[in-house]
């Protein structure tokens, strides 16, 4: 039981810091609410589980190929410039009443997410660096149940985070002012485009 609630703490430590994904979810939970918060981390963590196993299975390799980098950054680039540029455009249209504005359906957060964190070249270096580091340190000591139970214990961490950053950014919608949402979805909006540029620079890099 101790170990499990290590893996979870361990969940919760890598996905405190605020990424690109992390930036969306928050600009998500403002615009839009709790629900298509919490359903775009969801999408995110589809994505999650799908490395995990990918990596599990042995085929880490095969996403930590250059040619496959390369398209992630080169992707990535694209689709955080273009949403942080289209949050830009559209900060006029943030309300604080949760019944007024454009009606999103939460298909769409789900898919945003699953999109925004698979075309994320962190998502793919932090699960080959963490995940793949762990798995390399259990093998031969704990069981294929053993490690399976962990790793539901890091999703769980990663669970918690989003929960709470989706609770946090719904409930700002209720306690600030318009003013105050706008100055902060525009903070969040100027950091997709300061992700997006990185990423266009690794893209460059890994070109030329």
């Amino acid at each position: 039981m101790n170990s499990i609630f290590i893996y979870i703490f361990l969940g919760i430590s890598l996905a405190a810091p605020i990424g690109p994904v992390k930036t969306v979810l928050l600009n998500t939970g403002i615009k839009s609410g709790f629900f298509h918060a919490w359903f775009f981390s969801f999408g995110a963590l589809v994505t999650d589980v799908m490395y995990m196993f990918m990596i599990y299975f042995g085929i880490g390799q095969f996403i930590d190929s250059p040619l496959l980098k390369t398209i992630l950054w080169s992707f990535g680039c694209f689709v955080l410039m273009y949403t942080g540029i289209e949050n830009l455009l559209t900060l006029k249209n943030i309300e604080t009443n949760l019944t007024s504005g454009k009606r999103v359906r939460l298909r769409n957060s789900i898919l945003s997410g699953f999109f925004m964190s698979l075309l994320n070249p962190l998502t793919i270096l932090f699960w080959l660096g963490i995940y793949g580091s762990i798995l390399a340190k259990t093998v031969g000591i704990l069981t294929g149940y053993q490690i399976v139970i962990n790793s539901i214990a890091i999703l769980v961490g990663i669970m918690f985070v989003d929960l709470l950053m989706s609770i946090l950014s719904s409930g700002a919608r209720k306690l600030f002012s318009n003013r105050l949402l706008k100055i902060v979805s525009g903070f969040s909006s100027l950091s997709m485009i300061g992700f997006g540029i990185y990423f266009g620079i690794q893209a460059f890099h890994a070109l030329f």
